[in-house]
């Protein structure tokens, strides 16, 4: 008996080192065939600061690297350039601005709105660039630390920060200027500057506030804002901002809203929510009026939505408390309609708080969204919006109520279902989750810009010129006039 499992026990052992010798002839056959061994791997990933995964994935295109293509570098820009810029938002003598320092706890999402639910935020409207660093840094999945690998260099600046501390005041061009100056030295400094010709037309950075705060025409210091977007430097790369204006080198991604799910489930639940929601004002407005501003149409709005009270709801800002996400989204969920008039510039949050509570935006100017968000919205703009055009307004020739009522009830659906459709695209995801089961603002933002680049690439390997189109002024923003009443820009 003994004897018996002995030989048992042998020819087990005899069967368990066959096996673990046909791995080991596998996994060396393999691992020479992919053109390089672990040991090879290792020493020269530590050396490069590029993990084993990064590199092995790389290398392995052909077997279905997810990554291929999508490769983010993220420039290590020194601290005055963005962390040591949002840190002084605390500096008490910079508060006589309200906007400077709004709260960015969160990861930049502020203050969680609990009467909502635990994805809601008391989000400023001005804090995209860092929502969207956090973003990227946190949660994007094809990160990498070897430049020669990236399809795009991302430049983590906070160019809206750092020019708001000098917007109000008696601060002179050198001093609003001075920082975009410093960067564009540093950048151009570096090796990953003219790679491949591209001479910096693969780098983007994002701005929380809007592109005409930072394309200062000249050096008078009367005039508004910084030269940042006029340096030669800053012409070769690409700026997403919350709203552009007519250069090819801007382009427009959606404000911050108040909703940061983690999950899918999240979007749906809401989604649902704002699908059955009844909404019994016919349209709404949110905002004050701008009565230094001869060409604004919202004092027009604010008369016509208080001479129609049964029909419209009025949010006036300069008596409510329109910072508040529970009072805003109140007025937008139960209105069918929300006037997006204009107004310090020509986008409005609100646009996408319109959106986020199933409410059809009205617009007046194709500046305040067609224009503007290209990559986020549908193309086809009276999909999800009614267009009423400005100067109508201005003149008296047009009543709010009477057209809005001419919409049918059919048109009505389908176009709030559209809106609805458009939430997860129009919103920014907690980066704190590991979920990656719906495509947000910040995903359509990479891909856009990765097509972007994808095109200069293409360019320059058919021999092209890389800057055709790249950064030019009067672009189709400008010239673009439909049947309906569109019309240019104003001069």
């Amino acid at each position: 008996m003994a004897k018996t499992q002995t030989i048992a026990w042998v020819n087990h052992l005899l069967l368990f080192s066959l096996i673990a010798l046909t791995l080991v002839f596998i996994s060396y056959f393999t691992i020479h065939h992919n053109s390089a061994s672990l040991a090879k791997y290792l020493t020269e990933t530590t050396a490069a600061g590029v993990t084993f995964q990064q590199q092995y994935a790389a290398s392995n295109v052909a077997g279905g690297n997810t990554c291929s293509g999508r490769y983010i570098y993220v420039h290590h820009l020194p601290t005055r350039f963005n962390d040591d810029v949002f840190n002084s938002c605390r500096d008490s003598s910079l508060l006589k601005n309200p906007d400077m320092c709004p709260n960015l706890s969160n990861l930049g999402f502020g203050a969680q709105v609990n009467r909502l639910a635990s994805s809601w935020y008391a989000t400023n409207h001005f804090s995209l660039e860092v929502i969207f660093r956090h973003r990227l840094m946190k949660s994007y999945d094809c990160l990498t630390n070897d430049s020669s690998l990236a399809s795009l260099i991302y430049v983590p600046f906070y160019p809206g920060f750092d020019i708001v501390r000098h917007l109000w005041g008696n601060y002179n061009t050198t001093v609003r200027d001075a920082l975009g100056f410093e960067l564009v030295s540093w950048l151009k400094n570096q090796p990953n500057w003219k790679t491949s010709g591209l001479w910096g037309r693969d780098h983007f950075f994002v701005s929380g506030r809007i592109a005409w705060d930072l394309r200062r025409p000249d050096d008078d210091d009367s005039h508004w804002g910084s030269k940042l977007m006029q340096l030669p430097e800053a012409m070769n790369m690409t700026m997403l901002s919350i709203e552009t204006t007519s250069w090819s080198n801007e382009l427009g991604i959606p404000y911050p809203t108040y909703f940061h799910p983690r999950r899918l489930k999240e979007v749906h639940r809401w989604q649902k929510r704002m699908t059955r929601q009844k909404r019994p004002y016919l349209f709404s407005f949110v905002g004050g009026p701008r009565a230094n501003m001869t060409d604004s149409i919202r004092g027009e709005l604010i008369n016509q939505c208080l001479a129609s009270r049964r029909n419209c709801k009025l949010l006036n800002c300069h008596s409510a408390n329109c910072m508040s996400p529970i009072e805003v989204l109140k007025v937008f969920r139960n209105s069918v309609f929300c006037l997006q008039p204009a107004g310090d510039s020509y986008t409005r949050r609100s646009t996408f708080d319109s959106i986020l509570a199933g409410c059809i935006p009205v617009f007046f100017h194709p500046f305040s969204a067609y224009t503007q968000y290209i990559w986020h919205l549908p193309r086809n703009y009276s999909s999800y919006s009614v267009y009423i055009p400005e100067n109508l307004v201005r003149e008296g020739r047009v009543s709010i109520r009477m057209q809005l009522l001419q919409v049918s009830k059919a048109e009505v659906v389908s176009m709030r279902q559209e809106v609805i459709n458009l939430i997860p695209k129009v919103i920014y995801r907690d980066p704190r989750s590991k979920s990656k089961d719906f495509e947000d603002a910040f995903d359509i933002a990479v891909k856009g810009m990765l097509e972007r680049v994808g095109k200069v690439r293409r360019q320059i390997e058919e021999g092209k010129d890389p800057g055709t189109g790249f950064a030019e002024p009067g672009s189709w923003k400008l010239k673009l006039k439909l049947e309906d009443g569109w019309y240019r820009e104003r001069s």
